[in-house]
């Protein structure tokens, strides 16, 4: 019988423009130490952090913005394991269950990614649905793809 499979707590955000509900766009961004990678910000839950403490500072961290109104939470935990050509290079876990989101950035909200020592990221972008599917990494599209139907169907997007 195998060893088993450890995750690191974390949160996900699926960001909608300030538009919103006028226009929906999605913020993807590309992560500057993976070629080709782009998704959605995200980042560990320290400890005694709740999930919603965890993603307003991830927020800032990533995108130096945390000026966002909630409008929906995934009802589950969602587990994904890390390619295997990543796995064990970072983290000594074999992925992450995240606890997603669905923000708005409030009007006049600024992004600046480069408000943190390391960025995570050197751009992004707000696309429609069906772009966001072609951009984002291989490996997050299944997980994206159920939370973000999960917000329509419950009328939040």
């Amino acid at each position: 019988m195998g060893r088993k499979k450890s995750y690191r707590p974390n949160v996900a955000a699926v960001i909608l423009s300030s538009n919103y509900p006028d226009k929906c766009e999605f913020f993807v961004a590309h992560r500057s130490d993976i070629k080709n990678a782009w998704q959605f910000p995200q980042g560990g839950i320290d400890e005694g952090e709740t999930p919603k403490e965890a993603l307003k500072r991830e927020l800032f961290e990533e995108i130096g913005c945390n000026d966002i109104e909630i409008i929906g939470e995934f009802p589950e935990w969602i587990s994904y394991d890390f390619p295997d050509t990543s796995r064990g290079k970072t983290y000594p876990f074999d992925g992450q269950t995240q606890k997603y989101f669905l923000v708005r950035l409030k009007d006049g909200a600024k992004i600046n990614l480069n408000s943190y020592k390391l960025p995570e990221f050197k751009e992004y972008d707000f696309v429609c649905y069906e772009e966001l599917f072609k951009r984002v990494t291989y490996f997050k599209r299944s997980v994206y793809r159920k939370v973000i139907d999960y917000f329509i169907k419950e009328g939040l997007i």
